[in-house]
């Protein structure tokens, strides 16, 4: 397993040098502690943050963040009711034509290869079951809040979101190699394809301090969020967190937000699945699946998680195959959310 961490990091010796040239770039451009904000005008002081304004300047951007829509907010209370049944969740979806459209549209790609198109939203419930088409809403609406070029001053857009959905793949393919069962490993899609959302606070209003904390990382040849810690005071676990209390999410995908670096620390229910996220984004680092701004994983790390989920690295490998047609399935989440964007 050593041998084959070691292997990733030589591969990638190149284009990490070319990376950290495009940084200083960048950070040239920007200037000392620049960065505009979506949600709020640019830093208007040279001077450098402390820790405490720089907390400030994070919640100011997600309290000033749109909320989930009415639509998406009902969706999330229904299926939180033990006794859901398609019709409930059909009504409440069926009074949003955008969101209705987006859900058969996912629901008939090639993501789910279903055997027949779908035209009637219950039927589609129905066989996918509540808890994946509670997820494709959520997925669609928190996309459609971020993916859009001003929220990206640092990370790539494109890169960011490849490296988003490779984790998120990985995280429902390993539940499946696992023997979790098929109404549940979208939770896990959900939770690898968000579990990042942390880093565009921070690399949007803390832009040039974010730079520093990406040049550190490569310099170091050490994980991100141990520079984030030591530029910022606090990685973007914290923030992740932030964002999910602020759209009320459910305490596993905050968890996972959340620890997906220590999964140790998560609780004991959702201890899994933060784990087989953590697993799935040190898999997505070193195989280049994207990127978000990571290329240097916890070595230790990846031993204890195989160990505690019961796989080997030989499994790892073996996804290769898998997960780069099932990422390249999953695009269509990418797509519809931008298509929501367009004028109509």
């Amino acid at each position: 397993m050593d041998a084959k961490c070691s292997f990733g990091h030589a591969a990638q010796g190149t284009k990490k040098l070319i990376y950290f040239k495009d940084l200083h770039t960048k950070a040239i451009e920007l200037g000392p502690n620049r960065g505009s904000s979506a949600y709020g005008p640019p830093p208007m002081s040279d001077f450098p943050l402390t820790k405490e304004q720089r907390v400030k300047r994070i919640r100011d951007y997600i309290d000033k963040m749109p909320s989930l829509s009415t639509t998406v907010t009902k969706v999330l209370e229904v299926c939180n009711q033990p006794n859901t049944a398609p019709n409930d969740l059909n009504k409440v979806i069926s009074l949003d034509p955008v969101l209705t459209g987006q859900v058969l549209k996912l629901i008939n790609s090639a993501y789910y290869s279903l055997p027949n198109h779908i035209t009637s939203l219950t039927r589609a419930i129905i066989m996918l079951g509540i808890n994946t088409v509670k997820n494709l809403a959520l997925s669609t609406a928190i996309l459609g809040s971020f993916n859009q070029e001003e929220s990206f001053q640092t990370l790539s857009m494109d890169q960011f979101w490849t490296h988003s959905i490779s984790v998120g793949v990985t995280a429902k393919t390993l539940a499946g190699r696992m023997g979790i069962p098929v109404a549940m490993r979208e939770e896990y899609f959900v939770a690898g394809l968000l579990h990042d959302l942390g880093k565009i606070p921070l690399n949007n209003c803390l832009a040039t301090e974010y730079i520093q904390a990406m040049e550190l990382s490569s310099l170091d040849q050490s994980p991100l969020r141990n520079a984030e810690t030591m530029v910022l005071g606090f990685d973007h676990g914290v923030v992740g967190k932030m964002i999910a209390e602020k759209w009320q999410l459910s305490a596993n995908i905050t968890e996972s937000l959340y620890f997906h670096h220590e999964p140790s620390n998560a609780t004991q229910d959702n201890r899994m699945l933060a784990a087989v996220v953590a697993l799935a984004n040190t898999y997505a680092n070193l195989f280049d699946f994207g990127s978000a701004g990571d290329p240097y994983p916890e070595g230790p790390i990846i031993a204890f998680l195989l160990k505690a989920l019961g796989l080997t690295w030989n499994d790892m490998t073996a996804l290769r195959h898998t997960v780069t047609a099932e990422i390249e399935k999953a695009q269509i989440f990418l797509r519809i959310s931008k298509e929501a964007q367009q004028p109509s």
